[in-house]
């Protein structure tokens, strides 16, 4: 195959290190395992234009990522419904999305178990428009990634103990929202401190939320009831040992589609699309597309935990 990798040289774990080296270190291994690869480095505001135009290479077969869950995003929003497969490099904070496809998260060991992986379909969500590979969320999640942001950290840990300073303040006030959700079967109202729809369900019993099934073929729609401080404790702990069907605090639905209804009139409110603060109009249709992006993962013994 020949490979495009893109490297956002300020995403992640990517901006502390020698990205020239990585990228012959990356030539190299593709290389041994009869591939071509052309790699091409870019800064943060060129990403966007950049991953464009590699999505629009004719000659490329897998279009190659590195950098954060944002950055994975947007490669994948180009490549759905196209026969170009998309490859992580898991060079952000979490990579949630590249735990869903049992991507290695070292990334000399991503690179080897790529170079020798296959290509699979895979769902993707698309909320009005925007794809995305991991979820949408409305309530508590943006509200800490906008106090996250305001906050100064260099490093990946910085990154992560910023984001516990931003639980803390979330948990003592968290936001309130009046939803209304439309799914093909049913119609509910909710009064909820944060509303998740991903893309797919959550695995149970993983110290981080996503998907064990990235071919599931269903939204999952999280609502969280947790108001009270001591709510809210349980919650985080919950999440922070991955009981979700269990979890008192969490009502779950299932679905293709879905409709989201802000019927709060008092303030706005944004949502976060994989980690990216967007506006939220007042309605919002979540859509769920299945086996519409294909994507290049390791050989079942090359896959680790």
């Amino acid at each position: 195959m020949h490979v495009l990798a893109v490297l956002n040289r300020n995403g992640g774990t990517l901006r502390n290190l020698d990205t020239s080296a990585l990228a012959n270190k990356m030539k190299n291994i593709f290389e041994t395992e009869g591939h071509s690869l052309e790699v091409r480095l870019c800064a943060g505001d060129e990403l966007v234009p950049t991953m464009e135009e590699a999505a629009r290479d004719e000659k490329a077969d897998v279009l190659l990522a590195g950098g954060g869950d944002g950055t994975i995003s947007l490669a994948a929003g180009l490549l759905a419904h196209s026969d170009k497969a998309l490859a992580i490099l898991p060079a952000g904070t979490m990579n949630l999305f590249a735990r869903s496809l049992a991507i290695p998260q070292d990334l000399h060991a991503a690179m080897s178990a790529l170079a020798r992986g296959a290509v699979r379909e895979v769902d993707i969500a698309e909320a009005d428009g925007t794809f995305y590979v991991h979820q949408m969320s409305i309530g508590m999640h943006p509200q800490l990634i906008r106090l996250r942001e305001r906050m100064e950290f260099r490093s990946r840990l910085g990154k992560i103990f910023a984001s516990v300073r931003a639980a803390l303040v979330t948990m003592i006030r968290p936001p309130r929202l009046e939803l209304e959700l439309e799914l093909p079967d049913t119609r509910l109202l909710a009064t909820t401190s944060n509303l998740a729809v991903t893309n797919n369900l959550y695995g149970e019993g993983q110290r981080l939320p996503f998907a064990d099934r990235p071919d599931g073929g269903q939204l999952g729609i999280y609502i969280t009831h947790a108001r009270t401080r001591g709510e809210m404790l349980l919650f985080f702990l919950n999440m922070g040992i991955g009981r979700w069907r269990k979890n008192e605090q969490v009502e779950i639905h299932q679905a293709a589609e879905v409709t989201v209804r802000i019927r709060s009139r008092r303030r706005r409110f944004k949502c976060a699309i994989d980690g990216e603060l967007r506006p939220l109009p007042k309605e919002t249709q979540i859509v769920l597309h299945p086996k519409a992006l294909r994507v290049l993962t390791p050989q079942s013994d090359d896959r680790t935990s």
